[in-house]
């Protein structure tokens, strides 16, 4: 890394506020560097950020912390909070043509209906077998349908994944990668103190906590961070970033630049006499989401995670996060994963209110409207990237062509899924790399 002394060399500009880009400049004015952060929205923490939900500071869209996350732990340490983690035993359900049932440890497996014994038992030994998996390169060569299928079956697939991952991904679904879904089944088989018990962990306050601590940080060093503005050009001369402009009219000079916002936005950074740059972003897909959230009156049911199979709901599932994290009323997230093209994704906010509520009452006929208190919709272009087969060689070097640039999001730490923890990390990568001018090898961070 550079020496520490101020130089212009030693300006870094950060674009986007969340997880990722906070970790970023915190780790860089740690290191001496002179930082500038710029975010469009008006506070940090991105899809982390909170909201005021009827009197109540919530994420905007669900948050969790697993066993595993310990970059996540170690940064609370360091930032003065080493008891924010709240640890609570919570538990998963499946909602499978018309029937609650517990879901999430061998009995349950054993007890689900409608799923043969010879299938019970494949599929089981493929999610042990998942939780001891360390290599997944050739995972990411295959879909994740084909994964199920050749591990558990037709039958095992159609009954306990299809619907979740069409629902999910729609037209996208059958080309998901196995690395991805795999992933996700090891980071959650891991959370679990015993067979038997599922662990997952809060931050005390929500997500914000942690958020607001890092940006204080940042500015406490020396650092700013720019709200309500948002990057709209790259300045870049003979390959090398001499700066940023924003929307405002704002230009930031720096020679080290890091980008950190979704990666379906980066094209637009680029002029057309860097058109060629653009290439390795327009590959990636992402879908948005519409995430509703109901506050009620009383549980729906006792679990974290209830995943839906029923040919009447259109959701794949729902979060029921106060048996999480405790909340005044009951709040419930049932988030619609879709491509931003689906002709569901303009619909009005009160028509997701009602479906989504329906939805809720499905599962649980007792549940009166009276019982509701308060909605909220939530709405993001992209919020997830399509994970495709093969998508490890898609991404492309953080370090890019142009000299003290370095572009990445949540996508990038693929296979492991958006989070928190992984975010923190991967800046953490980011930073080191400071002053890398060429494509090198990918790494792990």
């Amino acid at each position: 890394m550079a020496d520490t002394a101020q130089s212009p060399s030693q300006k870094l500009i950060v674009l986007g506020a969340g997880p990722m880009g906070l970790a970023a400049a915190y780790e860089a004015v740690k290191a001496g560097y002179d930082v500038d952060v710029i975010e469009a929205d008006d506070r940090p923490g991105g899809m982390a950020a909170h909201f005021d939900f009827d009197g109540l500071s919530i994420e905007r869209f669900y948050h969790f912390c697993c066993l595993s996350d310990t970059d996540t732990l170690a940064l609370l340490e360091e930032l003065g909070m080493p008891d924010a983690m709240k640890w609570v035993s919570t538990k998963m359900g499946y909602y499978l043509d018309g029937r609650l049932i517990r879901w999430g440890d061998p009995v349950s497996l054993l007890q689900a209906p409608g799923i043969d014994i010879v299938t019970k038992v494949r599929y089981g030994l493929q999610m042990f077998l998942s939780t001891k998996r360390s290599d997944w390169e050739r995972l990411d060569k295959i879909s994740a349908k084909d994964w199920f299928i050749g591990w558990s079956g037709q039958k095992a697939y159609d009954r306990l994944w299809r619907r979740l991952l069409e629902l999910k991904f729609y037209e996208f679904a059958d080309d998901i990668s196995a690395a991805w879904i795999w992933q996700r089944i090891k980071r959650l088989g891991n959370s679990r103190k015993s067979l038997f018990e599922e662990r997952l962990g809060y931050i005390e306050g929500g997500s914000q906590t942690l958020m607001n601590a890092l940006a204080e940080a940042i500015t406490e060093r020396g650092g700013r961070i720019h709200y309500k503005d948002r990057a709209t050009r790259l300045h870049i001369e003979d390959m090398a970033v001499t700066g940023v402009e924003t929307a405002s009219g704002a230009r930031f000079e720096a020679q080290r630049v890091i980008s950190t916002i979704p990666t379906p936005y980066v094209p637009d950074l680029f002029n057309d006499a860097h058109a060629p740059l653009r290439a390795p972003y327009e590959r990636i897909k992402n879908i948005g989401v519409v995430c509703v959230l109901h506050k009620l009156t009383r549980p729906i049911t006792d679990n974290f995670w209830v995943n839906i199979s029923d040919t009447r709901i259109d959701i794949p599932g729902f979060v029921e996060f106060s048996n999480l994290r405790p909340t005044e009323g009951h709040v419930v997230y049932v988030p619609y994963y879709m491509p931003q093209t689906h002709e569901k994704f303009a619909r009005d906010d009160e028509s997701f209110v009602d479906e989504s509520f329906g939805y809720l009452q499905t599962v649980d006929p007792s549940l009166k409207r009276e019982d509701l208190l308060a909605s909220h919709v939530g709405r993001l272009r992209y919020a997830q990237p399509v994970c495709e087969t093969g998508f490890a060689e898609m991404i492309p070097d953080p370090v890019t062509p142009v000299k003290g640039l370095q572009i990445a999001d949540t996508c990038f730490y693929y296979p492991e899924d958006r989070g928190v923890s992984e975010s923190i990390r991967y800046a953490r990568r980011l930073v080191r790399q400071i002053g890398e001018t060429r494509q090198g090898k990918r790494d792990v961070a």
